[in-house]
């Protein structure tokens, strides 16, 4: 799969998800730094990733008034305050089942908790 990772997270999730062999870019590789929620959903649509944020803004909101259907969408919650990038990196990597995988790329909203994982199908009603 192909990654964009929001500004909330740190750049170095790329380096563990690249090794485990999957794309990743940070929005700061993009120029993108300070970007709208909007901007970022767009950026992620048009160039095919998976935006992962963990944002509880308006990402899911905005999927769910435009009835989008890209780009899939991966909330990290519930995370400890401080949080080492390897280990948001093998959260991500440990979930990211065969399941998860197709539903991703058909297009989701997926919420992943340390303790749970809930995916919801786009466009979000």
């Amino acid at each position: 799969m192909r990654f964009l990772i929001d500004e909330n997270l740190s750049p170095r999730i790329c380096t563990s998800l690249i090794a485990s062999g999957h794309g990743a870019t940070h929005i700061r590789d993009h120029g993108m730094a300070s970007a709208t929620d909007s901007q970022v959903l767009a950026k992620a649509a048009t160039d095919g990733l998976v935006l992962i944020t963990a944002d509880r803004g308006d990402f899911g909101r905005e999927l769910a008034l435009t009835r989008a259907v890209e780009p899939s969408v991966i909330l990290l919650r519930q995370l400890p305050d401080v949080v080492r990038a390897s280990d948001v990196a093998a959260l991500l990597l440990a979930n990211l089942t065969t399941v998860v995988e197709s539903a991703l790329s058909k297009g989701a909203f997926v919420v992943l908790t340390p303790t749970a994982i809930r995916v919801r199908h786009l466009p979000l009603h």
